[in-house]
């Protein structure tokens, strides 16, 4: 069993991910006191998806790491960061906001990433990357976690990112992402011919 421990939780229609920037914009009483409580001790929030009004069970904490602005009307701005992962056990209603009684869990296996696994889908996200003409991948750290910088990176869909999450193996989620990526890759290239084929009206340019 991991560590448990009740945790302040705000719920978003985001999969966060440990180690990836998350900017904020806070506004509700609920979650300025949340948060406020967080930048005054320094402590940890929970951030979990809410798909279709409904909470999974996997989610990733955050800190604050500074405010960025302050609003006359009270809201304000913060730059979080994701920290580790947990898993609800139970709902607390007890303050205003929302808070959950957790089981904080890290990965099973503890190994380096599959070097020719991790290249293939590097090489993926650098070809989808070029299609979408965004911004290149930043430096992974191979001996960390490069999946989770990956998939923050990548525009995928929330429940393929929160079953990435979810898992407790690198090896996993980079088999994962090889399939998905591939997939990826085939949609936005189609997308891309129609597009371009829309721009010619089917015609092929002058030779």
């Amino acid at each position: 069993m991991g560590e448990e421990r009740l945790l302040p939780l705000f719920p978003l229609p985001v999969v966060l991910f440990p180690g990836a920037a998350l900017p904020l914009h806070i506004f509700e009483e609920r979650y300025r006191l949340m948060i406020g409580e967080a930048v005054r001790d320094g402590s940890e929030f929970g951030v979990l998806l809410v798909d279709d009004g409904k909470l999974t069970t996997v989610g990733c904490t955050a800190t604050v790491k500074r405010v960025v602005r302050e609003y006359d009307e009270g809201e304000f701005d913060v730059a979080a960061e994701g920290q580790r992962r947990y898993r609800t056990l139970s709902l607390d209603q007890t303050k205003p906001y929302l808070q959950a009684r957790v089981e904080f869990f890290d990965d099973e296996e503890i190994a380096p990433p599959d070097s020719e696994r991790l290249k293939l889908v590097v090489d993926l996200s650098a070809r989808i990357t070029s299609v979408l003409r965004s911004a290149a991948l930043p430096a992974l750290d191979a001996a960390g976690l490069p999946s989770f910088v990956i998939a923050h990176h990548l525009p995928l869909d929330l429940a393929f990112k929160q079953q990435l999450l979810a898992k407790r193996a690198e090896s996993e989620r980079l088999e994962a992402l090889a399939a998905h990526l591939q997939e990826l890759l085939q949609r936005v290239q189609s997308i891309q011919r129609t597009q371009q084929s829309a721009k010619t009206n089917g015609q092929a340019g002058p030779h």
